[in-house]
């Protein structure tokens, strides 16, 4: 069973996800915030293996939540899924980078918010790794001043930064072993390692960092 808490500062919509997710199979809501300091507090306290956030909110937002979430050890097994309008990619690419696992439009098709739930839970990030390609490209032309400090990679093998280059191309695990002739168990652990050493929570976060450390540039 997913367990999951719902954070958004309005009460309709907090309900209408809460009611959609408890009527899907698999899926219970174990909680719910109106705030970012709230939904910290009740993940600590419940550890749900999803909390489903918006973005701005009053007290703490959604990004920051995001943050303190993913860098708790204790909360090492919740991924966080940012609910949007999508009308703001900058804010997107904070959350991610901040540790949210994906992102998803408040106005998604019921069975997709579900799907981005389980696929969250299951470990994976919610967008497949081109989209997020993509979004990051929009964001790194239009404001690249504001990507911040780029990552080092100078802990990476020659290996792990021929990995990394291809997860921030779209190329998944099964692809990353044929283009390197490796079996698909050893990119996954490539990958892994990979995560480790830069500090990211998922494969979006790996793309943000090549992208950030210059490895890729936009458009290549």
């Amino acid at each position: 069973m997913t367990t999951v808490i719902v954070v958004d500062d309005q009460s309709l919509i907090r309900s209408a996800v809460r009611d959609l997710l408890d009527a899907a199979e698999g899926i219970t809501v174990v909680g719910e915030a109106a705030d970012g300091e709230a939904a910290v507090e009740l993940a600590r306290r419940l550890r749900p293996d999803v909390v489903v956030c918006d973005i701005r909110m009053p007290r703490m937002d959604g990004i920051d939540a995001t943050a303190v979430i993913c860098a708790d050890p204790a909360l090492a097994d919740t991924g966080v899924l940012i609910l949007t309008t999508f009308e703001e990619d900058e804010y997107v690419v904070s959350a991610l980078r901040a540790g949210a696992s994906g992102f998803i439009g408040k106005g998604a098709e019921p069975d997709d918010i579900v799907r981005a739930v389980l696929a969250v839970h299951e470990g994976g990030a919610l967008l497949s790794p081109t989209a997020t390609r993509a979004l990051i490209e929009t964001w790194v032309r239009a404001a690249p001043a504001q990507v911040g400090a780029p990552p080092s990679l100078e802990a990476l093998t020659d290996r792990e930064r021929e990995v990394l280059l291809l997860v921030a191309r779209g190329r998944s695990n099964d692809e990353i072993a044929g283009e390197l002739y490796i079996s698909p168990h050893t990119a996954k652990t490539h990958v892994k390692n990979t995560m480790v050493k830069l500090g990211a929570h998922d494969r979006a976060q790996l793309v943000i960092a090549a992208y950030e450390s210059g490895l890729l540039r936009p458009g290549r």
